[in-house]
């Protein structure tokens, strides 16, 4: 994949095995429709932001300070990067 400008748009504070939900400290906007991608050790996954919730409300757009989850296709970690791709 070649290195677009890619935005840090957060940081996985934990993973919901059962549910396939991450749970992301924003430190940038993100909205529903964004492609994402989520990079770590173990972790590739570039997808599209389908739904997001706060505190179980679903929302369009959340920013800085807020903690959203998302659904995931696959397994995420803790501490894993969250990016916004172009």
């Amino acid at each position: 994949m070649e290195e677009m400008e890619k935005k840090l748009v957060g940081k996985v504070s934990h993973y919901f095995t059962r549910i396939g939900v991450a749970v992301v400290d924003l430190s940038g906007e993100l909205r529903v429709g964004d492609r994402i991608s989520i990079e770590g050790p173990t972790t590739n996954l570039q997808q599209v932001v389908e739904s997001m919730q706060i505190e179980h409300q679903n929302v369009q757009s959340a920013g800085a300070g807020q903690s959203v989850g998302l659904k995931v296709a696959q397994r995420v970690r803790e501490k894993d990067l969250v990016y916004r791709l172009p």
